[in-house]
């Protein structure tokens, strides 16, 4: 997963939005941040359904 400095920075960057608009600059990084953290999350999940396993009761 990513860092908490990263979270803190998409946060950051969200709230930002709302309230004030964000410049170029900004919203170049909060797209690779998203794709960062949707990477991250999608891999998290990936692994996790690796590791389910289904039992049928007979």
């Amino acid at each position: 997963m990513l860092s908490q400095e990263k979270l803190d920075r998409i946060n950051f960057l969200a709230n930002k939005k709302k309230t004030e608009g964000l410049n170029d600059e900004e919203l170049k990084e909060q797209l690779e941040l998203r794709e960062a953290y949707l990477k991250a999350f999608r891999s998290s999940f990936k692994k996790q359904l690796d590791n389910i396993e289904i039992v049928y009761k007979d």
